[in-house]
């Protein structure tokens, strides 16, 4: 059995520093983990890269042949990665054990996790390879400053969740780039009845049934729930680890200590 994290998220929330910051975590922690970098337009790296799609097809020579800009010559890129499931991917997936601990770290067009099948027919295949799977979804800590661009990244999370269909794990990065956190508690434990509030007084009095349903689906069936994390402090990266290890079922024969959900954690989740 493989275990994997599918790190997305919109661009700019973080994807490449939370792979580099995990992988650097598990070398203090003697645990062996590979980053696999699924992103054709990235060039700088702080991570040892495992597999590489640069390798498999350039973006530079999609957009010169095909004078495609760069958006469209990324989705061209990341379908022939579909189409190179059984060819190149397998081939790179034969030089890691059953046991290995894989990070794909992802483009951030949103278009890839919300509605177009190349990420889950990628996935699929892995759980045909006998990984166990988890989305790992960055958002950007900015979106709890202002109560509809929260909605909005939890109506973006949830798009993926509905289109991967896999345990789902939604983490707030940059939390150490957040001034004001006095208002946190109201995100991560949010009341419906004051997010709803809130939204009402920032919409017209027409949207009044939309939002209602909208903070139902957030708020009171609980749909979508984020873990901070804080970068700097290594008890943070080790509790958002552990809430992977859980989903993808990592080390489940041996004594993973979990903090009680109860248990203070601040501002910005555990304290190092």
């Amino acid at each position: 059995m493989g275990y994997a994290q599918l790190v997305i998220g919109p661009a700019g929330s973080g994807k490449s520093t939370y792979c580099s910051s995990l992988y650097e975590h598990c070398e203090t922690i003697g645990r062996t983990m590979n980053v696999v970098n699924l992103d054709p337009a990235a060039e700088i790296f702080n991570y040892p890269v495992a597999m590489d799609i640069r390798e498999l097809v350039s973006l530079e020579d999609v957009m010169e042949e095909l004078k495609l800009g760069p958006n469209g010559a990324l989705m061209y890129c990341m379908e022939y990665l579909e189409g190179s499931l059984h060819d190149w991917v397998d081939e790179e997936l034969e030089n890691y054990r059953d046991d290995d601990y894989l990070i794909f770290d992802c483009p951030g067009q949103i278009e890839l996790f919300t509605h177009v099948p190349v990420l889950k027919n990628f996935v699929e295949h892995l759980k045909q390879k006998n990984f166990n799977v988890c989305v790992v979804y960055l958002l950007d800590s900015q979106f709890i400053t202002d109560v509809t661009k929260f909605i909005s990244g939890c109506m973006s999370s949830l798009a993926a969740m509905i289109q991967l269909e896999l345990p789902h794990v939604n983490i707030l990065s940059k939390m150490d780039l957040l001034q004001d956190k006095s208002n946190i508690d109201d995100y991560l434990n949010p009341e419906p009845r004051t997010l709803l509030a809130e939204l009402n007084k920032r919409m017209g009095p027409q949207f009044a049934k939309l939002n209602k349903a909208l903070i139902e689906m957030v708020g009171e069936y609980g749909m979508v729930n984020f873990i901070p994390l804080n970068l700097r402090k290594e008890r943070s990266i080790q509790y958002v680890l552990s809430q992977i290890d859980v989903c993808i079922q990592f080390g489940e024969d041996a004594d993973v200590k979990i903090k009680d959900e109860d248990e203070d954690f601040g501002d910005d989740g555990p304290d190092s």
